[in-house]
């Protein structure tokens, strides 16, 4: 081939890579809106795998369930939604009660091997590695040792578990992204607020910062990280100082829920009430009441009776040698200012998601 040829040949290539890369965010309000709208549709069920004969698998067997902290409603009620779908089925299930302690966990693990249990789950947020010695004398017993509602989709799990049901913490992160962009005309100016030390972290915040650069290069966000036990004390000063550094900031991301209690004030005393938006992930009752009386803009919520059922679902194909479920069965909703009162007044933990998981699963495990 000729040296022109060659130079029209990778010119023509080039321009080619060039118009597609331009294609695909020639109108990024048309792709902000696409994922908000996959978002706001009613979940329905999806099988999450192959129907099993549940009752005939799970004969001989029981569940031992660790939550990360029982101070905590929505380890609280997940674990509530396990039981009724462990009660469904009709295999024992226990729960083991903690106060976010190692030690308390380390009892539980001791306890559950020693009652020969099937499978401990790790429910809500315990590290695995806080516990890999009791992880290893229980799976030396023949005990599953599993996690659920803990790592990302694009996390691996630790190799010291038999399995893990992630939570697409990363979806959220699109969504938080879309919604300040389309909410904003185009013209996001973002504070996104995280906990680095809770797990998920690191690949929720950077879905929010790359679905941003995507859709709006030019556009500014910053990141606050404020540990969990400092959340009652800093996330106001760190808002408010953000607000008088950057009195174009007009969007507020603070990625788990609860957090958003605590950037109101903030908002308040700065006079910018209305002005900046606050959107945020977890569908705790309280917050989506503050959809509700427009204090926060959108909540991303899950049900926690699916969040339940989903979770039993993975631990029991792991005890019956079934293909394992990586990805919880657990859909992401938006709740607006148009939604937020089918979640009830006042809100709770599953009402406005409706409640097609509940025959979906029990279809799946051949109860109906």
């Amino acid at each position: 081939m000729s040296r022109s040829r060659r130079i029209w040949t990778l010119t023509t290539a080039f321009l080619g890579s060039a118009l597609l890369a331009a294609s695909a965010h020639a109108d990024p309000m048309a792709e902000a809106e696409a994922i908000i709208a996959a978002h706001k549709t009613m979940p329905a069920f999806t099988a999450p795998g192959e129907a099993f004969d549940a009752k005939a698998c799970m004969k001989d067997k029981k569940m031992f369930v660790i939550p990360l902290t029982m101070t905590n409603p929505f380890n609280v009620q997940v674990s509530k939604a396990m039981e009724e779908a462990a009660a469904v089925v009709g295999f024992p299930f226990a729960n083991w009660d903690n106060q976010l302690k190692v030690d308390q966990w380390i009892q539980g693990m001791a306890q559950a091997t020693a009652e020969g249990y099937s499978l401990i789950d790790l429910q809500g947020g315990i590290p695995p590695e806080a516990l890999l010695p009791q992880i290893a004398a229980a799976r030396d017993k023949g005990v599953k040792v599993t996690t659920t509602h803990l790592y990302d989709v694009t996390q691996t799990k630790s190799d010291s578990l038999d399995a893990s049901a992630k939570t697409n913490y990363s979806q959220a992160g699109k969504i938080l992204a879309a919604w300040a962009f389309k909410r904003t005309e185009g013209k996001p100016n973002v504070l996104i607020i995280g906990s680095d030390e809770i797990i998920p972290t690191a690949p929720f915040v950077k879905s929010i910062q790359d679905t941003l650069k995507s859709l709006c290069p030019d556009c500014k966000q910053k990141y606050v990280n404020v540990p969990v036990p400092e959340w009652g004390t800093k996330i106001q000063s760190s808002v408010q100082s953000a607000l008088v550094a950057d009195p174009g900031l007009n969007f507020v991301l603070p990625i788990y829920d609860s957090m958003s209690q605590f950037v109101v004030p903030a908002l308040r005393l700065t006079g910018r009430m209305g002005a900046v938006k606050i959107a945020s992930y977890n569908g705790t009752p309280f917050v989506i009441d503050m959809v509700r009386t427009g204090e926060v803009d959108m909540n991303i919520g899950e049900s926690i009776g699916w969040i339940g059922y989903a979770a039993i679902d993975v631990n029991m194909r792991a005890l019956c040698g079934l293909p394992p479920v990586e990805v919880l069965n657990s859909p992401l909703y938006i709740f607006d200012a148009s939604n937020a009162e089918t979640a009830g007044v006042p809100a709770t933990f599953n009402d406005g998601y409706g409640d097609s998981h509940v025959a979906g699963f029990k279809t799946l495990w051949g109860i109906e």
